[in-house]
């Protein structure tokens, strides 16, 4: 039995793996990786794969990166964690303060977590209590967009519209109030803003028919994500961020795949010119080393909760790894990393390259939609273009690409039939057209016939 063989048997016996249906492993080989260096995996065996969808868009800066991994070490030698309630630490306090320098601004205070559901659920349950602190108890109702996703746990899943995820769980969650997406799919540049501004209107009606019940919006800014990176215009942001202020809701802000670069702005919310009143980050935060995610807000709402305690104002949550050390190290040390060169405008002539090598597909008859925000690229299948008709989900297409990509030594992970690039930041031109090449091909083959 080959070494790969080896340790997939021993992983099918023991382990349940994530949004995975284990019963596809009987015909679906699993890859066992053994180390990883820049944008390559290496399996037992010694072949390499592309990582091009950066182990679930958590990797920025490349696997094993020399100057994440030595501040990791470094701090792992003087202290791994302690419990921050009551307790501080220096990593902690610099990435607090990097973060409230970094974000847009009106972002004073950070609350660490250790998942983006986890911040998510932070944001839901600090608009909600904000709201009853000063004494609007009728607000308790959330606005969500059409297609979103914003995580796995109880809450977060309540305020997604990801019907695949939800439906088992459905008697348990809150019923969010569902707008309209922006999301522009197949429409070109030139009318997204129209488009978005008539969703604006769908949003407005809304608020004003819920007005006064209303916690808060939360949104996916610029790209939803797992919703098959459907896109939409900056000034949809703009707009939101006016109507909120108008409404007296508060907007929360899901940068947890957007951020730290991935859209050509360290954060999304910049491109619309807006502060959310919650910012939920975490993905990309520790540069793909270490679980973390943070909530920042406001002194505003911070406010809301700081009196005595006898009032029983204060904010009820917690989980051990708070502002563990050993993340804050692998954060900074990516922060950094965003010091020491301009990796935004790195990112946009790696954008560009990105694109023009996928560029032989934009007459592809199965083709619908070819899009593009920053670092962020998706080529979405379709059984017919004019007009449009998309490919039946239980055809698995998508599977397909992954299957053919694999063989040529590129990891992808389509969602559904929509295929995508999401590469750490040290990806070269030749690991791109590597990349495209086997997307391609995989292309070629899902929509013969």
């Amino acid at each position: 039995m080959s070494k790969n063989e080896a340790i997939r048997q021993r992983d099918l016996a023991v382990l349940w793996h994530p949004t995975t249906q284990m019963k596809d492993h009987e015909w679906l080989s699993l890859l066992p990786v053994s180390s990883a260096q820049g944008v390559w995996l290496e399996d037992m065996e010694g072949k390499r794969y592309i990582d091009a969808i950066s182990s679930w868009w958590v990797n920025l800066f490349g696997h094993t990166n020399r100057h994440i991994s030595q501040a990791v070490s470094e701090q792992a030698s003087r202290l791994e964690h302690v419990l921050l309630a009551g307790v501080t630490h220096e990593p902690v306090v610099r990435l607090a303060e990097k973060l409230v320098n970094i974000t847009p601004a009106g972002l004073e205070r950070v609350f660490f977590a250790d998942s983006g559901a986890s911040a998510v659920e932070i944001s839901l349950k600090m608009s909600f209590h904000y709201w009853r602190n000063i004494g609007e108890e009728g607000r308790t109702r959330f606005v969500t967009l059409s297609n979103s996703y914003h995580g796995d746990t109880l809450g977060a899943l309540s305020v997604g519209d990801a019907g695949l995820f939800k439906q088992a769980y459905e008697p348990l969650l809150m019923e969010p109030l569902v707008a309209p997406s922006p999301d522009c799919f197949a429409l070109p540049r030139e009318q997204w803003d129209a488009h978005a501004s008539n969703k604006l209107s769908d949003l407005r009606k809304i608020f004003a028919q819920n007005e006064g019940e209303i916690c808060a919006v939360i949104i996916e800014p610029l790209v939803q994500c797992a919703g098959g990176m459907r896109m939409y215009p900056p000034s949809y942001l703009t707009g939101l961020r006016a109507l909120c202020d108008e409404y007296r809701v508060h907007l929360i802000a899901d940068e947890i795949a957007v951020g730290f670069g991935r859209t050509g702005t360290m954060f999304a919310c910049e491109q619309g010119g807006v502060s959310p009143d919650f910012m939920c980050i975490s993905k990309g935060l520790t540069g793909g080393y270490l679980p973390m995610s943070a909530v920042m807000t406001s002194d505003k709402v911070y406010a809301a909760f700081y009196d005595e305690y006898t009032t029983l104002r204060g904010f009820l949550h917690s989980h051990s790894y708070t502002g563990n050390a050993l993340a804050c190290a692998a954060a900074l040390a990516t922060l950094e990393l965003f010091e020491q060169r301009d990796v935004l405008a790195d990112n946009r002539l790696l954008a560009q390259q990105m694109l023009e090598a996928i560029s032989p597909l934009r007459d592809h008859e199965h083709i619908g939609d070819i899009r593009q925000t920053g670092m962020i690229l998706a080529v979405e299948m379709v059984a017919q273009r004019e007009p449009m008709i998309e490919y039946d989900w239980k055809q698995r297409r998508g599977m397909k690409v992954y299957e053919y990509a694999m063989a040529q030594g590129v990891l992808l992970r389509p969602i559904g039939n929509v295929v995508y690039f999401m590469p750490p930041y040290v990806v070269n031109s030749e690991e791109i057209n590597l990349m495209a090449k086997a997307a391609m091909g995989g292309i070629d083959l899902a929509t013969q016939g």
